[in-house]
């Protein structure tokens, strides 16, 4: 018996890795033609994965909250598949899961797959409670774990955002509450990056990073320097246009924040009446039109959500007209 070359082994194993990189490659290619079988031509191959996005030919995007939407029409209850379709019918481009706390990340990414309309941030409305400001250990510990819930529901939703509230004043010193929430933010922070969901604050009426009692036009200073300090691409701003409007020009905060501006809520107050009220209605008095131009110059692209009382498929579709005639007239 001829005894066994190197050389012959060699030679061996270069037909083997041959014949199994072609039994490879006719696997993947029956395994393509298979999916391409079960798409219908013209059929996007990302929606029959199940997959849903927004539209890409508008800067801005409009979205509504998820409260907004009835849980009930007509007397008959609606689903959170029902209700998100009810928002695609009155012409919004996705919503806003502020009620995400009732829904887990797999109940979330269910709905918008077969809803096919896009989920882009979330919210728990715990924070009020739960504040990341607050004097208790355990109630800081459960702001966090909301947030990570949110999270969790916006990156299986296929969103991008978290929305939060930073606490209340009364919960102390005004530098103890920065510090004390800037800390249980930094807790989230690896989570949001590694899936890939920006923290964003908004403005509220909570007498943080503004004076409740001074006059209008204040500056967004505070806001700003509080995003700076986590140095960090995953914290930044969900500017609430209408919210601050009592206290500031809406241009001086757009110039202000830059980049930091993420996201917008959209809402009409008066300063006359000192109230809230519909987007562009004959009470509000918010200069839009500087507004627009302001987004304009800090090159702004990205999701306008309305954050006024909702209601049924007119008045969804009123709320549209009305965003749009603020952000785009």
């Amino acid at each position: 018996m001829t005894p066994t070359t190197n050389t012959d082994s060699d030679h061996r194993t270069a037909v083997t890795e041959r014949l199994l990189s072609r039994r490879r490659l006719l696997t993947a290619s029956a395994a393509v033609a298979a999916m391409a079988a079960a798409v219908a031509p013209g059929e996007d191959v990302q929606k029959s994965r199940g997959l849903v996005a927004p539209r890409s030919d508008r800067r801005i995007l409009l979205s509504c909250k998820l409260s907004m939407i009835p849980k009930e029409r007509k007397g008959l209850p609606l689903s959170t598949v029902n209700r998100l379709q009810l928002a695609a019918e009155a012409g919004f481009d996705g919503v806003d899961f502020d009620q995400a706390g009732e829904h887990s990340p797999l109940g979330a990414k269910l709905a918008v797959e077969e809803s096919g309309v896009f989920v882009h941030n979330a919210i728990n409305h715990a924070h009020w409670n739960q504040r990341l400001t607050s004097a208790d250990p355990a109630e800081r510990a459960t702001g966090v774990a909301n947030i990570k819930h949110c999270i969790r529901v916006a990156h299986a939703a296929g969103g991008g955002g978290v929305l939060i509230v930073l606490g209340k004043q009364d919960d102390g010193a005004t530098e103890t509450i920065e510090n004390r929430c800037a800390e249980e933010i930094k807790k989230v922070l690896p989570l949001a990056a590694a899936l890939g969901q920006p923290i964003l604050i908004e403005n509220v009426w909570n007498g943080m990073m503004y004076d409740h009692d001074a006059p209008p036009e204040q500056g967004p200073e505070r806001f700003v320097a509080f995003v700076d300090r986590f140095q960090s691409p995953w914290v930044g701003m969900y500017y609430d246009i209408g919210n601050h409007w009592k206290y500031c020009q809406p241009s001086l905060w757009i110039h202000g924040f830059g980049h930091r501006c993420v996201k917008l809520d959209i809402k009409g107050f008066s300063r006359k009446k000192n109230s809230f009220c519909d987007i562009c209605s004959a009470d509000d008095d918010v200069p839009w039109g500087d507004v627009q131009r302001s987004l304009g110059e800090i090159g702004f692209t990205g999701w306008a959500t309305a954050e006024v009382t909702g209601g049924d498929l007119e008045r969804l579709t009123l709320i549209r007209h009305q965003m749009e005639q603020a952000l785009f007239a």
